[in-house]
């Protein structure tokens, strides 16, 4: 079997982060993502040139989210690139951009004047606030759009104030969320034979992602506030606590899982006491609660608890450093993490967060230098060796 997306080809105008990670997703699972970067390449391609990859144009923030891709490097202020563009869409399945909306229309290749060059053509556009709205002209960033969104008004402790989640959150949502609807684009293509434009606005993204939160607030009233580490079923035994040597999480959230709970920690004598006789009593007592609990946590290491916990069937997880995470046999016995050779030497990366019994997602090629695949793209749309050395010549590619 071929992977899901083997044939598709997609023309990825995408920077920095949210667009690249949804290219990239689809590149895993078989499609040909040929990268569009000017003749200086994505702003992330080179980082700080703090160390040897970076030096190299392969600065590890754009490889995670960039290998597997095909670059060409195109400067779309010239009309002569334009042309390409034009003479690349009739034969790719989606075009895929994060630019402010109207860039793309200035340009000359915007979703209108594409469909007309293909109408089977998928576009999918990525912006902070969609290319329909009041706000579609603003500016977005990662930071602004957690803000906005709501995401940092529940996150961290009100001690501290608002609190973003600690990686890009709304790019990677907003990413996951294009590479989804440009998957149920391509479905619904294979019965209309129709293309179409799949606009993603940040904003909804994460909007998408906080559905409970939003709902319930829309359905009772209920303003959430920041949670600090508490679950989102605000059980006190759902929570971090201390132990000798670190931290762990408890997600305890049923009256066997409480009970088995307590026995382990030694303090059976709490069952009795009416202030933890079920689960209203026992979030109104919370602090007393908490505090029982992490004082008979702190008597053993979070690796002695972690197997006293599995072999009770209590849920619960050490807090690991990602240097840690990354050494857990776990990764061993799956697909996730992939080592991809290079001419520099090998490097790992990380791939599709689920697996597939056939042809799931990896990385077939080796993260593309700037341009490493300009001539290869440009033959392939019937352009001569003789024009692409012209267009060479006046800096088109």
């Amino acid at each position: 079997m071929s992977k899901p997306f083997a044939g598709v080809k997609i023309l990825d105008f995408t920077r920095v982060l949210a667009g690249p990670y949804a290219s990239y997703q689809l590149a895993l699972l078989g499609a040909d993502v040929i990268k569009i970067e000017s003749r200086e390449g994505d702003d992330m391609r080179y980082g700080n040139r703090a160390n040897e990859w970076e030096k190299r144009g392969l600065a590890a923030p754009w490889v995670a989210v960039n290998a597997g891709k095909r670059s060409i490097t195109l400067d779309l202020k010239q009309p002569r690139a334009i042309e390409v563009v034009k003479r690349l869409v009739p034969k790719v399945d989606v075009v895929m951009e994060n630019f402010r909306p109207g860039v793309m229309d200035k340009l000359g290749i915007g979703y209108d004047t594409l469909k007309e060059i293909n109408p089977r053509l998928i576009y999918a556009a990525v912006s902070g606030f969609g290319q329909v709205g009041p706000d579609r002209a603003t500016a977005a960033f990662d930071g602004m759009i957690q803000a906005m969104s709501g995401l940092m008004s529940i996150t961290g402790f009100p001690s501290n104030g608002p609190t973003r989640v600690g990686f890009a959150g709304a790019d990677v949502m907003s990413g996951f969320t294009a590479a989804f609807g440009v998957a149920a684009a391509l479905y619904q293509r294979t019965h209309t034979g129709k293309g179409q434009l799949v606009d993603v606005a940040m904003i909804d993204a994460v909007t998408g992602f906080l559905a409970q939160q939003f709902t319930e607030h829309m359905m009772t009233g209920r303003v959430h506030e920041q949670a600090q580490n508490l679950s989102v079923t605000r059980k006190p035994t759902g929570n971090l606590f201390k132990t000798r040597d670190g931290w762990m999480v408890l997600a305890v959230m049923t009256d066997p899982q409480f009970q088995r709970l307590m026995k382990q920690l030694g303090r059976e004598d709490a069952l009795a006491e009416p202030k933890f006789k079920d689960w209203p009593t026992r979030i109104a007592n919370n602090t007393a609660l908490h505090q029982i609990v992490e004082e008979a946590m702190k008597q053993r290491t979070s690796a002695e608890w972690a197997d006293i916990f599995a072999r009770n069937d209590i849920p619960a997880g050490r807090v690991l450093s990602i240097p840690e995470t990354v050494k857990l046999d776990h990764y061993s016995r799956r697909t996730i993490m992939q080592t991809v050779e290079t001419e520099h030497g090998p490097i790992k990366v990380v791939g599709s967060g689920f697996r597939m019994e056939h042809d799931g997602g990896s990385i077939d090629r080796p993260p593309a230098k700037l341009g490493q695949h300009t001539d290869e793209v440009l033959a392939e749309a019937g352009y001569s060796a003789a024009e692409i050395a012209e267009m060479r010549k006046q800096a088109v590619v």
